[in-house]
């Protein structure tokens, strides 16, 4: 069953453009499924995988033979698993020059790992994000008939409040979000049936990371010092890193942790959330945190899928499904934290310079904690909003939502 990609429309926009279009984001997130789906409906493609070895060997020593081969008499050349070809950015300008054919690439890496000295494509190439489903795509085959329910009608844009959604629909959604927050949207893992077989595929989707990113990519051969430090994120999501306490677990350096924690962000393992600040004197600014891009990937990595309400951990797993969320959505966002470590989850740069501080709780009870107050009070300017499960206080003067319509 074929799930309609947002980014797909924004492809299609660029199908008669000259650029080369790419495609990263994590392995098996729908990359392949996706451009196969937009590809199917055109006539004279060539496709090619590099995981091919004589496909991409060809790529490498004999350009001219692959020309002849996959390019030439063609309107459109795809070539998945691009992240394996070496010097992929020279060549692949050489047949975006030559040769009059839309080219489409995708990789598991991010684009300065996927296409190689990208210094040879600038101004030739459009670079697109897929990440795993987001909440909308999952309800999309969960339960279409709430997916008009969520739309536009988000937090940013149009303020919609728990009022305006009836108590059986959101309740619905509440169970639903859950069940992202805990298993996460990696499409193969939302199709399972079952939550037995939702767990083996996220198992298999982290195997084979290091199997073919750890390994083929980076070469790493003592790999088990990477999955100690992937372990230790998992284990502290939302909260500041100390790269002392990482460097001891993992065994690594700290320059050595500072390339590793890259790496993780450029193959969508997990992501360093910056401090928001406008003066060093007064706040931290020194100290990131993490959040994984799929909490299902997280989860399976500690062997924990208990239920929200059976967790210790329940804030922070909220947090980082907002996360997700907030990245699919393509917000820029970062975290405050002042010395007194009064903290605001998010703040988010919208449209027109705007901004909004987003707190993330499991159960809203009141807006007036230090926090809010200290955040208000230094930055007057910025409305506050509350994302939650459900509420247990008055919410009269709050802006509350529920988490699953941010």
């Amino acid at each position: 069953m074929y799930i309609k990609r947002k980014l797909e429309g924004k492809i299609l926009k660029y199908l008669d453009s000259p650029e080369i279009i790419a495609v990263v984001g994590p392995r098996q997130c729908g990359k392949s499924t996706m451009l196969g789906n937009i590809l199917d409906k055109l006539e004279n493609v060539s496709r090619v995988n590099f995981e091919d070895r004589s496909a991409l060997n060809m790529f490498n020593k004999n350009i001219d033979d692959f020309i002849e081969l996959y390019v030439k008499d063609k309107k459109y050349l795809f070539i998945d698993e691009f992240q394996y070809a070496k010097n992929g950015g020279k060549k692949l300008k050489y047949i975006f020059d030559e040769h009059k054919i839309k080219i489409f690439i995708s990789g598991s890496s991010a684009i300065d790992m996927t296409v190689n000295a990208l210094k040879f494509l600038v101004g030739r190439i459009f670079i697109f994000q897929l990440q795993p489903f987001d909440f909308e795509e999952f309800l999309d085959y969960r339960d279409k008939s709430l997916v008009g329910i969520l739309g536009k009608e988000n937090l940013v844009f149009k303020q919609l409040g728990i009022s305006k959604v009836g108590e059986d629909v959101n309740e619905k959604l509440k169970h639903y979000y859950q069940e992202y927050a805990l298993f996460g949207g990696y499409p193969r893992v939302v199709l399972a049936k079952d939550e037995e077989e939702k767990k083996e595929v996220l198992k298999n989707i982290y195997n084979t990371y290091f199997l073919r990113e750890v390994r083929d990519i980076l070469g790493l051969i003592d790999d088990y010092k990477l999955e100690k430090l992937i372990k230790a994120l998992a284990l502290q999501i939302g909260d500041l890193i100390e790269y002392a306490e990482l460097g001891k677990i993992s065994e690594f350096s700290y320059p050595t942790l500072k390339k590793y924690l890259n790496f993780l962000e450029k193959t969508f393992i997990c992501s360093l959330v910056r401090p928001y600040y406008k003066n060093k004197r007064t706040e931290i600014v020194k100290n990131p945190k993490t959040y994984f891009f799929d909490c299902g990937l997280r989860n399976i990595i500690i062997n924990d899928f208990r239920k929200l309400e059976d967790r210790i951990d329940a804030g922070h797993l909220l947090e980082n499904a907002m996360f997700m969320q907030l990245v699919k959505g393509g917000y820029e966002f970062n975290f405050w934290r002042d010395k007194k470590k009064n903290e605001i989850d998010f703040v988010l740069q919208l449209e027109n310079q705007k901004m909004l501080a987003l707190e993330v709780k499991t159960t809203f009870k009141n807006a007036n904690s230090n926090s809010v107050l200290s955040f208000k009070k230094a930055y007057s300017q910025i409305d506050i909003a509350f994302a939650c499960l459900k509420t247990n206080g008055d919410t009269k003067n709050a802006k509350v939502y529920p988490a699953w319509m941010v």
